[in-house]
């Protein structure tokens, strides 16, 4: 397949943007591959060796372009599938018909991953015959479906993703104008439970008082799993958890955060949280845990008597430095079962994990990124790090050993998997700037 691509950064953006490869959609599979051959022609056409690899799922795209054996090599990271747009009717303009409105893209995908993603493309292209680095793009259509076949891709494949370094960008800045880099990401564990009262939902007059009803185990036990102080009553939950530097105490000090105006910009009159800990502090290197979604009973218009014989509950943990996804998930199956009222049964079901990562600040690779975020925004960036989770680099990091730099491009504010996905064309501009800079100053040792 052969695209028109032009020459121009922005309408190239759109031109990939305009491509909904929704992963988790398999009616969209057909566009996911598009995607990928997209890459593929805009790669090649740069002078990259690429090649679409197929998995069970959706397909790897890799390339590779070699300036000189000696110099070092960067391996660039990103994904190009992106979350469905639902609920399509709160979007100001449709998804996937790229719009600018003052000085913002709109598209689904435009900050998560293709922009970023797309930044690193245009900056090779910038650069031409002054790239002085070999550099290597791995970029998966599996990120928002939990990236089930890229770890088994790397482990296959690690003398062939050798590098002196990793860049990924797929984040946020700190704020808007405040460039950042990224040192540290917390881990996840997903749960569900499903309980079972009775074999059928019973009349709530002739059975209520008798049966036992779903819905009040799961809240029963919803509020067994944390304290009203906010603190998490799983056993031997926190025993693992890595104190926190003084060094990493004063640079969250020294960051400006007005914790009023966090609670405004979400909509919040309170912000609830362990005792003792900032917001920051929080939401950064304390682990969490948190019920995503309960379920149960009669969900229609006016009334109904029931007492349903099932009901549910989702809930997701954080997790921080040095604690173990798999400890923790054994720790909080054995206490469920300890927690679960008599009279009902329980299935537990297992939604994925991820371990935590802290990469090295003091790493050449990453005082390289500070300099080149410095010279692209005219301030020294902050260091941060990321309450969300991005499972596969800490698989990067334990089979790679690579040393990485997390540069996010875009803002808190881009509405990630929600309507209205955007970024900033200040965030682009700046981001492909600090990518050139980046491959420069690596490519000077």
């Amino acid at each position: 397949m052969t695209y028109n691509l032009p020459v121009n950064h922005l309408e190239s953006l759109k031109d990939f943007l305009r491509i909904p490869s929704i992963s988790a959609d398999p009616a969209h599979k057909a566009d996911v591959e598009r995607a990928a051959r997209w890459l593929e022609a805009r790669l090649g056409g740069l002078g990259f060796e690429v090649e679409v690899i197929p998995t069970p799922g959706h397909p790897i795209v890799y390339a590779e372009k070699r300036v000189s054996p000696s110099a070092p090599t960067v391996l660039i990271y990103g994904h190009y599938d992106v979350q469905p747009p639902d609920p399509l009717e709160l979007w100001h303009t449709p998804p996937f018909e790229p719009t600018i409105r003052e000085g913002r893209l709109y598209a689904r995908g435009a900050s998560d991953d293709k922009g970023q993603l797309y930044a690193h493309i245009a900056a090779v292209e910038n650069l031409g015959s002054e790239l002085g680095v070999n550099v290597k793009f791995l970029i998966e259509g599996e990120e928002e479906v939990s990236s089930a076949h890229l770890e088994p891709f790397v482990r296959a494949n690690r003398e062939r993703l050798k590098a002196d370094v990793l860049l990924i960008s797929d984040g946020s800045m700190y704020a808007p104008g405040v460039p950042s880099l990224e040192y540290g990401l917390r881990g996840l564990v997903y749960m569900e439970v499903q309980l079972e009262g009775a074999s059928r939902d019973l009349h709530s007059g002739t059975y209520g008082g008798a049966a036992p009803n779903p819905i009040h185990a799961a809240a029963w036990m919803i509020a067994k799993l944390k304290g009203e102080d906010g603190r998490i009553l799983v056993p031997g939950f926190y025993d693992a958890v890595r104190p926190l530097s003084e060094v990493e105490k004063a640079n969250f000090a020294s960051l400006p955060f007005d914790a009023g105006e966090f609670a405004r910009s979400i909509g919040a009159e309170a912000l609830p949280g362990e005792p003792g800990w900032g917001v920051l502090e929080r939401t950064w290197v304390r682990p969490t845990l948190d019920v995503n979604g309960i379920w149960g009973g009669y969900q229609g218009e006016g009334s109904k008597t029931v007492i349903p014989a099932k009901a549910g509950f989702k809930f997701s943990m954080r997790l921080v430095p040095d604690q173990e996804p798999q400890a923790i998930q054994k720790a909080v199956t054995a206490y469920l079962h300890q927690i679960l009222p008599e009279g009902y049964r329980m299935k537990i079901l297992y939604h994925g994990t991820g371990k935590p990562v802290v990469t090295d600040l003091e790493s050449p690779p990453m005082q390289a990124a500070m300099r080149a975020l410095e010279q692209a925004w005219g301030r020294k960036p902050v260091f941060t790090r990321a309450g969300g989770s991005i499972p596969i680099v800490a698989s990067f990091q334990e089979l790679l050993g690579t040393p990485i730099v997390l540069m996010g491009m875009g803002l808190n504010d881009d509405n990630l998997h929600s309507p209205n996905e955007k970024f900033d064309l200040e965030c682009f501009e700046k981001g492909i700037q600090a990518s050139e800079n980046l491959l420069r100053l690596l490519a000077q040792g």
